[in-house]
C-alpha cells in the first residue's frame, strides 16, 4: 500500500553545499503511524523534515504527501494544510500576545470560519493540556508549555501529519516529557500520523518504526527493538542507545543472558529479576 508521505528517488542539495543533503532517497511512511529519526548532526533529518510540507523541494525526484507532489506549486497549499510542522525552538513559532491569538493564527490564515476557528482553538489547547493558559502571554510560559502552544497551532489546522523536527532540543528533562507524551496522546486519540525527528535515543522508544539517517540516506530502518539491539552498528553510526539498552548490553558482555530489546525501564527491571530469581 502506498504511504501517505512518499519519497521517490529524492536528492537535495543546498545551493552553498558541495555534496548532497539527500542521496536518492527512497522511504514510504504509512497513514497513522509514529515514526521516529535519528542521525548525527548533517545527516539530513532537518533536510528530511523540511521537504514534508514543501519547505524544500527535490533537485532530483519527488515527494508526494497524500498522492500531491510537493513540487507543483499550484497545490502547495494543499500539502501545508495536510502536514504541520513543528520546529526546536518554539519562540520562532509564536506570533502572538496571547495564546489563544497564537493558536488561531494559522486557520485564520487558512481562510477558516471564525466560529469554526473558537471550536478549533479551544479543542486544540484542551488537547495540550494548555486551555487553562489561553489569555496567557507566551513569552511567561515555560518551554515546555510554549512548545504544547506550537502543537496547538498546529493541531487547529486539522493537518492528517504532524512533522516535529527536534522539538524537545531546547527543553529541559520535564518539558520533554510534557511535549513527547502529548504528542504521543495525539497520535493515539486522534489517528495522527507523526514524524519525530530528535537525537534523544529515549524518545524513540514508543515509536512504530526508528529510521537511522547517515549521510543522507537511510543506514538503518525498522522497529526501536530491532535497531537498538544492533548497539556496535549504533555505534559505527555514531550513536548511542537508550540507557536500558546500554546497561543490558554491558551485563550480556560479562555474560549473563538478557535480551536487548526491553527498552522501557519497567521491562529492563523485570527481565534483570527474572534473571535473579
Amino acid at each position: 500500500m502506498d504511504g501517505i508521505i512518499q519519497f521517490e528517488k529524492v536528492h537535495y542539495k543546498y545551493p552553498e553545499d558541495e555534496r548532497e543533503s539527500l542521496r536518492g532517497l527512497d522511504l514510504s511512511i504509512r497513514e497513522g503511524s509514529f515514526t521516529a529519526v535519528l542521525g548525527r548532526n548533517g545527516s539530513g533529518k532537518s533536510t528530511l523534515a523540511k521537504h514534508m510540507n514543501a519547505i524544500l523541494t527535490p533537485t532530483e525526484g519527488r515527494v508526494l504527501v497524500g498522492g500531491v507532489d510537493t513540487a507543483d506549486e499550484s497545490k502547495l497549499l494543499d500539502v501545508r494544510r495536510q502536514v504541520g510542522m513543528v520546529f526546536q525552538n518554539p519562540d520562532n513559532q509564536i506570533v502572538a500576545n496571547v495564546v489563544e491569538d497564537d493558536v488561531a493564527f494559522a486557520p485564520e490564515n487558512l481562510g477558516v470560519e471564525p466560529g469554526e476557528i473558537r471550536r478549533r482553538v479551544d479543542a486544540a489547547l484542551k488537547q495540550v493540556g494548555m486551555y487553562e493558559h489561553r489569555l496567557h502571554a507566551p513569552h511567561l510560559l515555560s518551554g515546555g508549555q510554549k512548545q504544547r502552544v506550537a502543537i496547538a497551532g498546529v493541531i487547529a489546522m486539522e493537518p492528517r501529519i504532524i512533522v516535529l523536527d527536534e522539538p524537545t532540543a531546547m527543553l529541559d528533562p520535564q518539558g520533554r516529557r510534557e511535549v513527547l507524551s502529548t504528542v504521543l496522546r495525539l497520535r493515539r486519540e486522534k489517528g495522527m500520523t507523526v514524524v519525530w525527528i530528535t537525537h534523544h535515543m529515549d524518545e524513540c522508544i514508543h515509536a512504530d518504526r526508528l529510521l537511522i539517517m547517515d549521510q543522507g540516506q537511510i543506514a538503518e530502518d525498522g522497529t526501536p527493538a530491532e535497531i537498538f539491539s544492533r548497539v556496535e552498528r549504533m555505534k559505527e553510526l555514531g550513536l548511542d542507545v537508550p540507557e536500558t539498552t546500554g546497561l543490558l548490553y554491558e551485563l550480556r558482555q560479562e555474560g549473563l543472558d538478557l535480551p536487548l530489546d526491553a527498552l522501557e525501564t519497567e521491562a529492563c527491571a523485570e527481565a534483570i529479576a527474572q534473571l535473579l530469581r
